[in-house]
């Protein structure tokens, strides 16, 4: 492959759009379905929090064809503060985890 190749290759990928943060989504929600912001926000918050609940509680939440939410137990280990090399110790915690489904997979690849 020449460096013509690689260059032309960069130049058709797509550029990454700025970020969508939650007001972002809130507004598509909104603007998807026709409902205030107020009530979209409500329904956003709804559900992050019932994903939160369900993982405090131990549970993970499959959503068909969009992926799991689940956790993992981290065990604790010994670790070095990186400004001055002093060894600490990291507590055990549980970590939130996302694996995509077979449908988000599919869309963001095609």
């Amino acid at each position: 492959m020449s460096l013509t190749d690689d260059f032309s290759k960069f130049l058709s990928t797509p550029q990454r759009g700025p970020d969508v943060n939650k007001n972002d989504l809130v507004a598509q929600v909104s603007s998807d379905t026709g409902i205030s912001k107020a009530d979209s926000a409500k329904a956003v918050d709804a559900v992050f929090d019932t994903i939160t609940g369900s993982l405090k509680g131990g549970q993970e939440v499959r959503l068909v064809g969009f992926g799991t939410f689940s956790t993992a137990n981290r065990k604790a280990s010994k670790g070095r503060n990186p400004r001055t090399g002093e060894a600490i110790d990291i507590p055990a915690s549980i970590q939130p985890k996302f694996k995509a489904g077979k449908g988000l997979k599919d869309a963001v690849n095609h």
